[in-house]
C-alpha cells in the first residue's frame, strides 16, 4: 500500500470487542505498532494508491489480452478477460481487477523457463509485494523439485507450465 517497496505494515479486524480487548493486551505487551516514521512512509504512499491501482489493473489488463492471443501460450488466468470462468462475479465484486496474471505457457517446465530467462524488463523473482513487475516459474521455483514432487504440484493444479506475472 505504501507503493516504494520501503515499509511492512497491516491492519487487524475483529469480530467481537472481546476479540479486540485481547489484541490490545498483546499490543501493549509485545509493542506490536507502527513506528512513526514508518506510519509516515504508510501515509505518504496511500496518498498515491487510487492511481497507482488504476494503471496497474490497465497495464495488467492490456497484457493478459495481448498474452491470450499469443501462439506460444496455452491459457491466461486473469479476471479481467471475459474467457476466465469468474469473469461475471469479478466483474459484480470489483472495481478493478488488479495486476497479477497467471498464464500457462506451452512446452511445459521448457517452455516455462525458456520464458522466464529470456525476459529482460522484467525480474525473475517470487515476491508479490514489491512495486517491480515480477515473474516466476513454480515448476523450477516455488514448487520446484525441492519443495515437492512433480505429481504432487500437478495435484495441487500447478502445471509445469504455469507462470505467474505481476
Amino acid at each position: 500500500m505504501g507503493g516504494h517497496s520501503d515499509l511492512t505494515a497491516g491492519s487487524l479486524t475483529f469480530r467481537t470487542t472481546e476479540l479486540w480487548k485481547t489484541m490490545i493486551r498483546y499490543q501493549t505487551t509485545l509493542g506490536a505498532s507502527l513506528a512513526p516514521f514508518d506510519a509516515s512512509l504508510l501515509i505518504r504512499g496511500m496518498k498515491t494508491l487510487p492511481i497507482r491501482m488504476t494503471r496497474h489493473s490497465s497495464n495488467a489488463q492490456k497484457i493478459a489480452e495481448y498474452l491470450e492471443k499469443h501462439p506460444k501460450i496455452k491459457s491466461v488466468m486473469y479476471p479481467g478477460l471475459e474467457s476466465h470462468p469468474g469473469h461475471e462475479t469479478a466483474k459484480k465484486q470489483m472495481k478493478l481487477f488488479g495486476g497479477m496474471i497467471s498464464l500457462e505457457v506451452k512446452g511445459g517446465v521448457e517452455g516455462g523457463k525458456t520464458l522466464v530467462e529470456s525476459v529482460r524488463l522484467i525480474q525473475l523473482a517470487v515476491s508479490l509485494g514489491g512495486v517491480e513487475s515480477l515473474i516466476e516459474h513454480p515448476a523450477t521455483m516455488t514448487h520446484g523439485p525441492m519443495i515437492m514432487s512433480d505429481e504432487d504440484r500437478r495435484k495441487s493444479g500447478l502445471s509445469d507450465g504455469l507462470i505467474r506475472f505481476r
